[in-house]
This record gives C-alpha cells, sequence and structure tokens, in this order.
C-alpha cells in the first residue's frame, strides 16, 4: 500500500461514484479503477461494492477508510512538521473580490486544524486576473470564480450561485422579481480593464452570446462595480449571496449561467501543502 492508493480509495469512498472521483483527482476513470482493484488484490479482500448506480463500501472497505483519513491526516501534519524545520511552511492564497468569505469558514478551521503551524498569506487580487495571479507564480492557490482560461491549472467546485443584475433602487427594474438578459440590452454595462482573460470577460459583461453592450465606465473591484451602478446608474452582473449597499438592489436573472466558486492550483506545484489544501476543500465541498 503507499499514500497515493490510499488517497484514491478515500475519493472513490466519499464520492461513492468512479466517474465523480477521478474529475475530483483530475484523472480518467480506467487507471484509477485498477489503482483500485490493485489495492483490493493487496490487501485480499474486496473494499468496494460496484453497481450502475455507484459504488458501496464493504465492511472491510469501511475499516480501510477510516484508517486510511488518519494516516493520510498524520502523513499531511508530517510533512508540515518537516516544512516549518526547513522554514517553508506557507501557503500564498489568492482571492478574488469576496470569494474568501464565500469559501466560509469551515475550510480555514479545517486546514488550521490540520496544519497548526502553517502560516498562511493572502493575496487579493482585481478583476484583470481571476486566477487571481496563480498563473505568474504569486500564489499557491486560489479561490475565485469561473469561468477563466485554466490551461495547466487544476480546479474544484465548491458551490454554484445563482446570478442578478445590479441595479439603483429606484431603478424600474428593480422592481421585478427576476428578470432576463433580453431585458438588459439597451442599459449601460460596466466594463473590465483591457487584458483581462477574455473567458471571464464575456461572462461577466453579458456578452457569450455576442449582444451588443453600451460601454459603462471600468472598474477593476466588486466596490467599483457597486458605485458605478450607484452613482451613474450603470448595470454589472453578481452572485445573488453579495451583500449589497443600501440603494442597491440584485435581481434574478433566470438565463444567465451561475456562477461557480472554485479552488484552483497549478497542476505543476508540487508543494504537499498544496494537495493537502485541494483534497481537505474536496472533503468539505463533495
Amino acid at each position: 500500500m503507499d499514500l497515493r492508493a490510499l488517497s484514491y480509495f478515500v475519493a472513490v469512498a466519499q464520492e461513492r461514484h468512479f466517474g465523480r472521483a477521478a474529475v475530483r483527482l483530475h484523472m480518467t476513470q480506467p487507471p484509477l479503477s485498477r489503482a483500485i482493484k490493485r489495492l483490493e488484490d493487496d490487501l485480499g479482500t474486496v473494499l468496494l461494492l460496484r453497481s450502475a448506480a455507484g459504488v458501496t463500501l464493504t465492511a472491510a472497505g469501511a475499516v480501510l477508510y477510516d484508517e486510511a483519513r488518519t494516516l493520510l491526516e498524520q502523513a499531511d501534519q508530517l510533512r508540515t512538521r518537516v516544512l516549518g524545520v526547513a522554514g517553508a511552511a506557507t501557503v500564498t492564497v489568492g482571492v478574488l473580490a469576496d470569494s474568501g468569505e464565500q469559501a466560509g469558514h469551515r475550510l480555514a478551521a479545517a486546514f488550521r486544524k490540520r496544519h497548526p503551524h502553517v502560516r498562511i498569506a493572502i493575496r487579493e487580487a482585481d478583476f484583470t486576473d481571476p486566477s487571481t495571479g496563480l498563473r505568474a507564480g504569486l500564489v499557491d492557490v486560489a479561490l475565485t470564480r469561473a469561468p477563466f482560461d485554466t490551461t495547466g491549472i487544476g480546479t474544484h467546485v465548491l458551490r454554484a450561485d445563482p446570478v442578478g443584475v445590479v441595479l439603483r433602487t429606484d431603478d424600474p427594474l428593480a422592481q421585478h422579481d427576476a428578470l432576463q438578459m433580453r431585458q438588459l440590452v439597451d442599459r449601460e454595462w460596466f466594463q473590465l480593464p483591457e487584458g483581462t482573460d477574455p473567458l471571464w470577460r464575456a461572462y461577466w459583461n453579458g456578452t457569450a452570446t455576442d449582444t451588443p453592450r453600451r460601454h459603462g465606465p471600468v472598474v477593476r473591484t466588486i466596490h467599483e462595480c457597486l458605485q458605478a451602478v450607484l452613482w451613474n446608474g450603470t448595470i454589472g452582473l453578481a452572485p445573488l449571496v453579495h451583500d449589497l449597499p443600501a440603494g442597491l438592489r440584485s435581481v434574478p436573472l433566470i438565463d444567465m449561467p451561475p456562477s461557480r466558486l472554485i479552488l484552483a492550483w497549478n497542476q505543476t506545484n508540487t508543494n504537499p501543502l498544496i494537495s493537502s489544501f485541494t483534497r481537505i476543500a474536496a472533503e468539505i465541498y463533495r
């Protein structure tokens, strides 16, 4: 048995499905199935009962699941102590807007519990870089929102949030319970800076369908977005989870795809703390 095989087994046990576990592990299903079969052969017992609906743990599998989780946690703690002695026990987390808060306190609490001696550095990015500095190597892991170019970047979806249009409360459209994108085509939209990721720009400017937009002021942060609406009557999109200041209202858009809050990391990063961070997040938000 090796730790990688155990981590594969834990993922399958938690997801109760080989396909979902493979997506979470960023691998294809056949090698994952082979790894689990080798683990079963090594132990001489069946660990998972497979069916069309997914998988369930056998009695032996349930015992291994509990022990494997403990062993993987101990391995993470050992790596942390070694890195601490080497003076390298720091993880830099990039956040976009309030993505750190939206990820919730459970992730921070679980990571602190697993790695009490690791120092966390936070780097807040503006809208020009939804990877929050990940691609440039400025951060180790990012709490951000999709979509953007994820070439070479691994991601795990934490949550999907409905999206609304932010309006002034005295705007006639603010009186609606819900809106469609076609009702907004003649309005002035705030713009994202030149050089912003094209996928990100298209999503938040509502131009994925190539519908022309009247250009409003350029904004770089969520605060600038809200002030543009408040002072100029500009409109823009935001997840409905955002708390808005007085004078503004967010109306749900029924034909807008949800905004995915994600954890992202460079796939070439071999820092074991990053693997632990992503594994903790996957356990909490599975």
